[in-house]
Formats: structure tokens, sequence, C-alpha cells
């Protein structure tokens, strides 16, 4: 179990967490909402977004299966979770012998990887699915990719990147579904003719609006983010519409993802032709989300001027909260641009293909990701990196159960008590 993780609801048996499953099933139903069907699977249609590092683990992601929707571990370094795996890695994180450095690191996050899926599983208890979301951009995609496959994962959602490459990656487990992260209509008929072409399918696809939407965002440039290609109302349709005359008879899901917080949200996302929605911020801030209670608070507590845009050193524009450490780095980016060519990172483990501190690129971020997203993990609110969407919370700044959440979602305001 993770260090930060809370204590998770229990049920006296699996009867009782099946009949939770069916109650919000009808809730969704009577509410005027569609349930979907991935992997064989009918399932409420709202998706928890994968969330690193150490955010959204086998806790969260095995809890919102255990309800009849699709809990999402995010693969990025996970041995952050893990004590042992932090005091056999950590003394390498500078090492000198990079190869030997990266090589056991990487062994230690692939080794968290299986055992938060299979804290998930015991969780979910087969009630739902669980999904792997794995970033295009990280160095490991490919070998975190293959250890949740062979872990038997129901799902693999890529984004951060085209993942060109994924039927590939998985021609040997067909039974789990391949979910890439998309923005526009454009990008969805690239990746499906090049799947098509490759004997695969997408088994369900995300459309994540870059204006609403937390994390790395998947426009090219900040000033791309108001572009209307990405509004919902253009881009499902024209999806919609290019799978019909493209001819393709089986139904692939579309799931949107940004701003979604209400039910009145989903039935509008539904009416538009998605099938379920995807949300981050809003599992974030659950009582059962593997982030610490600092973490938690940060999010829930920003107002929309706390919210930030700018480019990541993945080369991605990114939104989050500016923090103390955020809003100085903000300040003295120009500056740290302006010598990038004598910056290199000093971490051994290389987490990004691409990265503007280790590269020298003056034209992108100049920071080490990965440690200020482990300040933040570790719920240090001076020195962490606070990935959060644009959207308000469903409860506002409280910090409520999963179940209070998908009540509110399926059923609107009244369907929580003390709202």
């Amino acid at each position: 179990m993770s260090p930060t993780a809370v204590p998770l609801p229990t049920f006296p048996s699996l009867a009782e967490a099946s009949a939770l499953v069916e109650q919000l099933r009808e809730k969704a139903t009577a509410s005027g909402l569609k349930l979907w069907s991935l992997a064989g699977k009918t399932l409420i249609p709202v998706v928890q977004g994968g969330m690193g590092v150490g955010i959204s683990a086998g806790g969260l992601a095995g809890t919102v299966a255990r309800m009849g929707a699709v809990g999402t571990i995010s693969s990025v370094d996970l041995r952050r979770l893990h004590p042992d795996l932090m005091e056999k890695t950590r003394p390498l994180e500078k090492s000198r012998d990079v190869a030997h450095a990266k090589g056991v690191i990487d062994a230690a996050n692939n080794e968290a990887l299986r055992r938060e899926i299979a804290r998930a599983r015991e969780i979910s208890q087969g009630l739902g699915l669980i999904a792997v979301n794995v970033m295009k951009a990280i160095s490991a995609y490919a070998q975190n990719v293959r250890t949740a496959l062979e872990a038997g994962i129901d799902a693999v959602v890529v984004g951060a990147g085209l993942p060109l490459d994924l039927p590939e990656l998985a021609k040997d487990h067909p039974k789990a579904a391949l979910i890439p992260i998309l923005s526009d209509a454009r990008g969805v008929q690239l990746i499906v003719k090049k799947w098509e072409k490759k004997g695969r399918l997408p088994d369900a696809i995300v459309i994540e609006h870059p204006r609403l939407a937390g994390g790395h965002l998947g426009a090219a440039k900040i000033m791309d983010l108001n572009d209307p290609r990405f509004d919902f109302e253009n881009v499902l349709p024209a999806v919609r519409e290019f799978l019909r005359s493209a001819g393709y008879e089986r139904h692939i899901p579309l799931i949107a993802a940004g701003g979604v917080s209400s039910h009145e949200d989903i039935q509008r996302l539904q009416e538009l032709g998605a099938d379920a929605v995807q949300m981050g911020t809003a599992f974030a801030v659950t009582q059962e989300s593997d982030a610490a209670p600092e973490f938690k608070q940060v999010l829930a507590n920003a107002r929309p001027e706390d919210v930030v845009e700018f480019i990541s050193v993945a080369g991605l524009p990114a939104r989050g909260v500016r923090t103390p450490w955020l809003d100085k780095y903000l300040r003295i980016e120009p500056k740290l641009q302006a010598v990038a060519h004598e910056k290199r990172c000093n971490m051994a483990f290389d987490c990004l293909q691409h990265c503007g501190l280790r590269d020298g690129k003056s034209d992108i971020g100049q920071f080490c990701i990965d440690k200020h997203l482990g300040h933040a993990q570790e719920g240090d609110t001076q020195k962490g990196l606070f990935f959060r969407g644009a959207g308000k919370l469903p409860f506002g700044s409280e910090i409520r159960p999963v179940q209070d959440l998908l009540q509110r979602l399926l059923g609107g305001r009244a369907a929580v008590a003390n709202p």
C-alpha cells in the first residue's frame, strides 16, 4: 500500500459492492444518462483520468472501478509510493553510471506498476475496468505499456504524443483495450487510419479539450489552447461523422475530457456524441485519492486566477496551480532559457524522451519535472508542481468520497445529502 493512501471504503461482501454498482447504473439511466460498454463490460459513463506522479495509483483506480466505472493508474514514477523501491533507487538518481542507474530505476518503476495493478484489482473485485495511462513522452513508454499488458490490464491509455506504435506493442494482447488521447478530428483520423493498416482500431478514444484539461495539454502552443477546432461542439460531431463515413461498423466510444463538473455536463456531451466523460482533478481531491492531503488542498482551494498555463520541459503546454515554486519559476524562466545551452539535467534516469533542461532547448521548459511532481506527491506546497484542470470542482473545496462524487455526477445535486 502506498504511504499516502487513506483508508479505503470496505463492503461486507461482493454482493453489497455489486448492489452499489447496480444502484449507480439505475441512477444514471433514470436521470437521462446513457451507460456505455468497453472491453465487454457495461459501465457508468465516467472515467477517472490518469494523474502522475503517484496521484492516481491502485487505491484510487481500484475504488473507482469497484463502483462500476473506469479507474486509471498513471504509470509515471510509481516507485515513489513504495518505500522499499525508493530506498533501493534514490541513491542512484545522480549516479555517474547512467546506464546502470536508469536500468535499476526503470525496473523499480515497472515493479511498482505491477504492484499497483494488483492492488487495484484486489479493491475493484472485477466490477469495473482498470486502465493504465502511459505518456508517450516518457522514455520508459514502451516498457510501461508492455508491463501493464503482461500484468493483464484491461485497457492502456496513451497521451502526450501520438501512439502510432501502440498496436505493435499490444499485438500479443488482443483483449486489452487500446485508447489514444487526442484533441481534434484531424488527430483522430490520423490515428485511426494508421492503426487500421496495422490491423487494429482504437477500442475507445479520449477527446481532451486543451483549454479545459489539466497537466500536459494536446496543443502545440499556449496560444492554440483557445482554437475552436478543439471545442467539443466541433470535435465530437466531426469525429462521429468521420467514423460513420469511413464505414467502421464497430462502434468506437468517445470519451470527452476537460471541464466536466456536473450531471448536466455529462448529459450535454453525450448529446454531442460522447459515450462517457473523463475527469482528473475531481478524483484527485477525493478521500480515496492516492495523493497527500496537502496536494488535495492545493487543488481544491485554487481559485481560477491561481491556475496558469506554461510550457513544460516536455515541450507541451501544461496547466497547474501557481504555487510558490511555479510562481518563481515563471518569473525567471526567460533567464533560464537564455542560458539553456549551458544547463544540463543531473538526474541519471532520463525520464523524458525529450527534455528542455537536459537537452538545452531554449524554447521550452527549464526545470526538472520529475523532481517537482515528486515534491507535490509528497505534499510539499512550497516546491511542488501541482497540475490541475481549469474547471470548477463538483464539491468546491470539500474533500469527499468517490461514491459521493459519482452519486452527484449521475443523479445531480439532489443525489447527495449535505451537498
